[in-house]
């Protein structure tokens, strides 16, 4: 398929950027056809770009699709790990940033505290690295504000990402980070999409921005509606 050059679109000069899980998947599943059509119709009128937090093969995984040439940007792990129009940009790394020895001191507290904590199932992975960030799994209610306070000298930010799980992250490395990386696109209209946009959820700082206009949504279908309201309806 024939990709028109974005000042070709219908509307050029626009991009729409799209959070996943909750926004255009159920949370940790698959898009489904309907989702993946439409987007694939947004792209005739603005460029397209996806925001997950999830590292990249996660996000192929859920959309099911050779991605990186399905969409004209797509940033995982809230874009340090970046693609546009099918080529790799340079990426960011959590370890280089923060340094050898105080990634063992952070992953050491966690693992720790979990081991003090009594779970229904204590099985399965609790810390996963990701090349730009930390997402730990099985949330306990004090454990994020501990983390906080141990951890403040660190500049790290915790963010709820999932629903059993918060991402652990370099402040600024928040999904913010993928609009430096379309700054010099040319863009006068940032759409953000996103469905964890309160105050501490992953996408409240995207959200917020005042380089963007943010949209809160509750599922794919309310996702659906909004394209249809916002763009479709108005071809």
């Amino acid at each position: 398929m024939s990709i028109k050059p974005f000042s070709e679109r219908k509307l050029p000069g626009v991009i729409c950027m799209f959070d996943v899980d909750g926004t255009l998947t159920p949370a940790r599943r698959s898009a489904t056809p309907e989702i993946l059509a439409a987007l694939k119709k947004l792209r005739e009128y603005t460029a397209v770009a996806i925001v997950g937090g999830s590292d990249f093969n996660k996000i192929k995984e859920q959309l099911q699709e050779p991605v990186v040439d399905t969409y004209d940007y797509v940033f995982s792990e809230n874009g340090l790990t970046a693609y546009r129009m099918g080529k790799q940009l340079d990426k960011a790394s959590f370890i280089k940033h923060v340094g050898e020895e105080e990634y063992k001191k952070l992953v050491n507290w966690i693992l720790r505290y979990l081991s003090e904590v009594d779970i229904p199932v204590k099985r399965g992975t609790f810390v996963e690295f990701r090349n730009g960030m930390i997402n730990i799994h099985n949330i306990r209610p004090k454990m994020v504000e501990a983390l906080r306070k141990e951890f403040d000298y660190m500049g790290l930010t915790f963010s709820i990402g999932g629903e059993i799980s918060f991402d652990v992250f370099p402040r600024g490395w928040d999904k913010t980070y993928a609009l430096g990386r379309i700054a010099n696109d040319g863009f006068k209209e940032i759409h953000f999409f996103g469905d964890k946009t309160y105050p501490g959820g992953n996408d409240y700082e995207i959200f917020s921005d005042e380089r963007t206009i943010g949209h809160s949504v509750t599922s794919p279908a309310d996702t659906l509606q909004l394209l249809e309201e916002l763009f479709f309806s108005k071809a």
